[in-house]
């Protein structure tokens, strides 16, 4: 028996014992194409051996020193790697997931303000089917209704505009500039709701991942944003924590809107699961307020720093660059989406497929015509999820896609070093778990 308290109590997931580069072998031997990262955090598949080496090296050094006492070279090293390669970000905060680092985003935020003499600033505003992170403050910030619905009554208040979902949004008359033109707007008629005085800060997926799947914005929808912002003096916060660090094709998924974000969190790839490592990087004029000001960021984590999550994730982005993985991200991503678009464009239950790089959703539904969604009972996610895990392919279906409760899709994040045999192999399992999945349901 177990003692684990796993996500389900009435699930208990296969045992992993080792990785082969893109593969997950179980106990039994049974290997499964990792299609998804686990959560988009798989980036260089498992078991390299560089970055293995990197960990034990900073383990013969000092595998932990509390950053209230030592910065370390890893740290260091990892900050400036980062630095020199972003649009326009000045540090880094480094945390040990996507979730504290959208906290630390909020607070600084918050902090700004209170530096610069404008307490008054207290609202924050996100998009509906955002997905932030799972503590309190992260939660509060996203959209998804499932997620907050339990936990509504400890959230911060915080507010929602529309997201930029053309595929379910979009109106016949209108094209796809005037669209996106139309959903950014929301933000400053929201701002202007509130009162412009009163808001801290916009935050938002530039391409959104678990809650939508792999939804990208249209063209012209962040430059719009970021006037929005520059405006009123609103702060723009990019999560980046599933999209970032290469998924879509650059390292920083904002560099293909052309904006400059005044912070950005980032997670999952940073470290490709090596250790668990994320960071909040941020703006000149962020850190010099804070600077010229109390200089002390009232915020703080006891892993925050940690050296060999640090040296693990320099490890994994000298990996990606010395390897040119990027291109492969984005050769491999059109192969993708192209094999995708040929096996299931016409099917009768696939309404969308949609993504930048090697982050793309399969929206699923009941008729592609109407674009009508499946019945919520039927929990076509999880069953897509079992069949898939049956053929040996772990991809990441979701429920709630339109609205946090109606709606499902399949999102798909394999590592950067993907072939074209593990395309083909994609695509086929894939195709075996939808067959078994559809007749179940025509059954049912």
């Amino acid at each position: 028996m177990s003692r684990i308290f796993y996500r389900h109590t009435q699930a208990i997931p296969p045992e992993a014992t080792h990785g082969e580069g893109a593969y997950i072998i179980d106990t039994k031997g049974k290997r499964y194409l990792d299609a998804c990262g686990g959560a988009a955090v798989s980036c260089l598949g498992h078991n390299h051996p560089a970055v293995i080496g990197a960990i034990k090296v900073q383990l013969d050094h000092i595998p932990y020193a509390h950053s209230a006492f030592f910065t370390t070279r890893p740290a260091e090293a990892l900050a400036d790697f980062l630095v020199e390669r972003s649009p326009g970000l000045d540090r880094v905060y480094f945390v040990s997931g996507g979730s504290e680092a959208m906290e630390a985003a909020l607070k600084l935020a918050r902090q700004y303000f209170l530096e610069r003499g404008e307490p008054q600033r207290r609202h924050f505003i996100a998009r509906h089917q955002s997905y932030h992170g799972n503590t309190l403050g992260a939660l509060a910030i996203g959209g998804n209704a499932w997620r907050r619905e339990p936990f509504e009554p400890l959230l911060i208040p915080s507010h929602h505009i529309a997201p930029c979902y053309p595929y379910r949004d979009r109106a016949p008359e209108e094209n796809e500039q005037d669209y996106g033109l139309r959903v950014a707007n929301e933000l400053a008629q929201k701002i202007n709701e509130l009162g412009p005085e009163s808001v801290i800060a916009f935050i938002a997926e530039p391409v959104v991942g678990a809650t939508a799947g792999a939804v990208p914005p249209v063209a012209g929808y962040f430059q719009r944003i970021r006037e929005i912002c520059d405006e009123y003096g609103v702060l723009l916060v990019l999560d980046e924590v599933m999209c970032g660090m290469g998924r879509t094709g650059t390292l920083f998924a904002c560099e293909q809107e052309d904006v400059r974000p005044d912070l950005v969190t980032i997670a999952k790839g940073l470290g490709a699961g090596y250790q668990p490592i994320g960071g909040l990087m941020v703006s000149e004029h962020i850190y010099d307020t804070v600077a010229g000001g109390s200089g002390f960021f009232q915020h703080g984590h006891t892993y925050m720093g940690h050296p060999t999550a640090c040296a693990a994730a320099l490890a994994v982005q000298q990996v990606i660059e010395r390897e040119d993985l990027l291109a492969n991200v984005r050769h491999q991503g059109e192969a993708l989406r192209n094999a995708l678009t040929a096996r299931f464009g016409d099917h009768p239950h696939v309404g969308d497929i949609r993504g930048r790089g090697l982050f793309i959703g399969l929206e699923l539904v009941a008729d592609r015509d109407t674009k009508a969604p499946f019945h919520v009972a039927l929990q076509i996610h999880q069953i897509v999820k079992r069949e898939a895990m049956s053929t040996g392919l772990m991809c990441y279906p979701m429920g709630g896609t339109i609205d946090g409760r109606t709606g499902n899709h399949v999102l798909l994040a394999p590592p950067f070093i993907i072939n074209d045999q593990h395309v083909a192999e994609i695509v086929d399992k894939l195709t075996v778990a939808f067959a078994n999945t559809f007749a179940q349901i025509a059954v049912a």
